[in-house]
């Protein structure tokens, strides 16, 4: 793209500027709730069968070593990093909306005390399995 292609590209884009900073600042990027650190949340999905509650913590590109799951009072804390992609470290960014850092997810269990069964990393998608105590 020559230089006055990508001016014109850029004046023709500036209009949507506001609304897609605002879109991805709230999709990706909230206050975390320790050390007020800017940070993403995952999407999660969640199941439950009789007592048994299945969370699926979506992670791509989190590396095996990069998460840490812990669960206190019904809440089930995710935490892990995304780090930036060496590969792209230099050049001019066209798009940027697939977030990275430092994150931590809180999401609070249904009415019961949890213990984790399994936790395993497969497919970019962290996957727990809890049962509830009797």
């Amino acid at each position: 793209m020559r230089g006055d292609e990508h001016r014109a590209w850029m004046l023709s884009e500036a209009p949507d500027l506001p609304q897609t900073t605002h879109r991805l600042a709230h999709q990706y990027f909230q206050i975390g709730q320790t050390r007020e650190l800017l940070c993403w949340e995952p999407p999660v999905d969640m199941h439950q069968r009789q007592d048994e509650l299945g969370v699926l913590v979506a992670l791509p590109g989190v590396a095996p070593d990069r998460y840490q799951v812990s669960l206190a009072h019904s809440v089930l804390i995710v935490r892990a990093e995304r780090a930036r992609s060496v590969s792209f470290s230099s050049g001019l960014i066209l798009h940027l909306e697939i977030p990275y850092g430092r994150f931590e997810r809180r999401i609070r269990l249904p009415a019961g005390e949890y213990h984790l069964v399994s936790m395993r990393l497969e497919h970019g998608c962290l996957r727990l399995q809890l049962a509830r105590q009797i």
